[in-house]
């Protein structure tokens, strides 16, 4: 990562008001030295699926979060990273491109559930929606062994994350919000499809990265990970370029104009209110 880049970073999240610096995220063969990752667990397949040879209560009692497993990251200022046999979960191991297509039984776990023998989550009325919501999103293939999420300040000169993913709460991110449009100038710049919070996160940034679109997506809204957001706080992600935009640009942006003076004054009420940005 360039570091002149990394030498602007402080004075632009100050002028935000983010107490916290980005993730960057990618795909690497290099396995990091560091960091917090899931336990090995049996990549459940949907074809051990039709075989049966998946042993679910070993799945669910290995269950762990992706955005667990960032949180923990994001406070100790190191690396997350996944893999085909460290995901965490069913739900992370598909959106975060290790397998697919997802397995029945997670489709009816996480909509309506089998009538008798499994609870459903309800986040979707039906498998049958759900299923062809799953098709229709349809994760990109993991292009190297591991998923990486860490601060951007551990990025040597010679590494450079595919998306850059913020973490904050709505006073700042109006900001992010904002200059996006102001350094793409597209007023369908900014995003937020439904999906876990791994998918705002990864997936679905990945998708229109990969199909030419420069977009910034809001994430956070999985009701199953709030507990590792903190209170009122979601997600940013744009690519990697519009980052670079941000940082080169911000300056001659509405963030050195008056009425960003407001929203400034009202970052540091929030930040009061909750305990300096980490309730």
């Amino acid at each position: 990562m360039k570091p002149e880049i990394l030498q602007k970073l402080p004075l632009f999240l100050e002028t935000l008001g983010a107490d916290e610096e980005p993730m960057g995220i990618f795909y690497t063969d290099q396995e990091p030295d560091k960091g917090f990752s899931p336990e090995p667990l049996d990549l459940p397949t949907r074809e051990k699926e039709a075989r049966n040879e998946i042993n679910w209560g070993a799945i669910f009692g290995g269950f762990s979060c992706v955005m667990g497993h960032i949180w923990r990251a994001r406070r100790k200022k190191t690396s997350a990273y996944f893999d085909a046999q460290r995901f965490g979960c069913p739900g992370g191991a598909f959106w975060l491109g290790f397998m697919k297509p997802q397995t029945e039984t997670i489709i009816h776990y996480v909509s309506s559930g089998v009538p008798g023998q499994m609870h459903g989550e309800l986040y979707c009325e039906s498998p049958d929606i759900l299923r062809q919501t799953f098709e229709s999103i349809d994760p990109k293939s993991a292009s190297h062994r591991f998923c990486v999420v860490r601060p951007l300040s551990l990025f040597p000169p010679d590494e450079t994350p595919e998306l850059v993913a913020f973490f904050t709460r709505p006073e700042s991110l109006c900001g992010l919000h904002q200059l996006a449009f102001f350094v793409t100038n597209d007023p369908e710049v900014v995003v937020s499809p439904w999906g876990a919070a791994c998918t705002s996160l990864v997936t679905w940034p990945m998708k229109y990265l990969e199909s030419g679109k420069n977009k910034a997506v809001i994430g956070g809204w999985d009701i199953s990970a709030r507990k590792f957001f903190a209170t009122d706080e979601l997600s940013f992600t744009v690519p990697y370029s519009m980052f670079e935009q941000m940082i080169e640009r911000y300056e001659s942006s509405f963030l050195k104009e008056k009425n960003w003076t407001l929203v400034q004054k009202k970052i540091e009420r929030s930040k009061k209110t909750w305990e300096g940005g980490k309730s």
